[in-house]
């Protein structure tokens, strides 16, 4: 008899009906008693988890398609997406509660940030509607207890083009990135790299048009030559990425002919030896200045003023892993240092000595 009054199942559209309303009481919340407060909390906790299980199934049963479409679609026509951002800090009934309430929240706006309704992906159409959604994400890294939470949301809406474009377009957005980057909280700060990272290298096209039109952007002031030792071993692997990308070919070529350009990366290396001998991607963009072919006269007289240097540097140089790609770019800037002579030097009068050598 007792199973003849279990509750009924609460359809997609009614279980975030559901959490709306209790997203509601909680942000609005101010007298409520404390028992009943955390009566709400918990029931707030178990709808979120079971709109996470309609969106990624049981571990018995895949999800179904048609329960993803009607959540998913209820749950950005309702705004609720904003809702449950402002009230994630407020998931905090118990610690282990708390975490895992703000945990599942997380993976179900992770879900439905890719979820396509009848072919249409309704989170991009959402977001380009609710773009200030990341005026409040992104500034949490100034705020330790919402940083990791938040970023791994901020994350997810970055996958939208539209979303990113925004981000880049903010003067403010991007020149605060590079102080959450060398935050001297090591989580807080690895998770600020993560997202930048996503914002410099998903959107190929957004990306090309925002460093071509901001060349002269902070990134070398700020984070190449940053006091922090994690922030440029960051920085340095993150350029080469962006260099090596084909679609970044003509913003490559200008960064490479340029003489203060290597005079920071000589000296990076330098400092950052240690690290080039075990990830070898950091060592590209020292490659494509060598490898350039049209190097500026400028640049062909610092590495022939270095040469003996850089060839004695190179020749130690190994990896921990047998790496053949890397032996065979190690090589060609080897053979292209050495094939360079003093002839090739522009007259000394014409242009400025380097200080700093390799």
């Amino acid at each position: 008899m007792k199973g003849l009054f279990k509750n009924k199942p609460k359809t997609p559209v009614e279980l975030v009906q559901c959490v709306r309303e209790l997203l509601l009481f909680v942000r609005n919340d101010a007298e409520t008693r404390e028992r009943k407060r955390e009566e709400k909390m918990a029931e707030l906790s178990k709808l979120i988890l079971e709109m996470r299980t309609v969106l990624f199934g049981n571990g018995q049963s895949e999800p179904s398609p048609d329960a993803c479409s009607q959540l998913t679609q209820e749950f950005f026509t309702s705004d609720t997406l904003r809702l449950l951002i402002a009230c994630v800090p407020k998931l905090e009934l118990g610690v282990h509660d708390g975490l895992l309430a703000r945990i599942n929240a997380t993976h179900v706006i992770a879900n439905l940030q890719r979820q396509r309704v009848s072919g249409r992906l309704i989170a991009s159409e959402y977001l380009e509607k609710n773009l200030d959604i990341m005026d409040i994400l992104l500034p949490s890294y100034e705020e330790g207890d919402l940083a990791l939470t938040y970023g791994a949301i901020s994350r997810e809406c970055l996958r939208h083009q539209v979303v990113a474009r925004y981000v880049l377009n903010n003067e403010n957005h991007v020149k605060k990135a590079f102080g959450y980057i060398q935050l001297p909280n090591f989580d807080i700060a690895s998770d600020a790299q993560a997202t930048f990272r996503e914002l410099m290298t998903r959107h190929k096209s957004t990306v090309v048009e925002f460093v071509s039109e901001n060349y002269d952007w902070e990134y070398n002031t700020q984070l190449l030559e940053s006091p922090n030792y994690l922030t440029r071993r960051y920085a340095v692997k993150l350029l080469a990425d962006m260099l090596l990308d084909r679609s970044n070919s003509r913003v490559m070529v200008r960064y490479v002919s340029s003489l203060d350009n290597l005079r920071i990366l000589m000296n990076l290396f330098r400092v950052l030896f240690s690290i080039v001998l075990s990830h070898t991607r950091q060592f590209v963009s020292y490659i494509l200045f060598v490898a350039n072919q049209n190097k500026p006269p400028e640049v062909v007289s610092i590495l022939v003023k270095n040469k003996n240097k850089l060839l004695g540097f190179l020749d130690g140089l190994t990896t921990e892993k047998e790496d053949e790609q890397f032996e065979a770019d190690k090589l060609q800037v080897i053979n292209e240092i050495s094939s360079l002579e003093i002839g090739d030097r522009p007259d000394p009068d014409s242009s400025e000595p380097c200080q700093d050598e390799s």
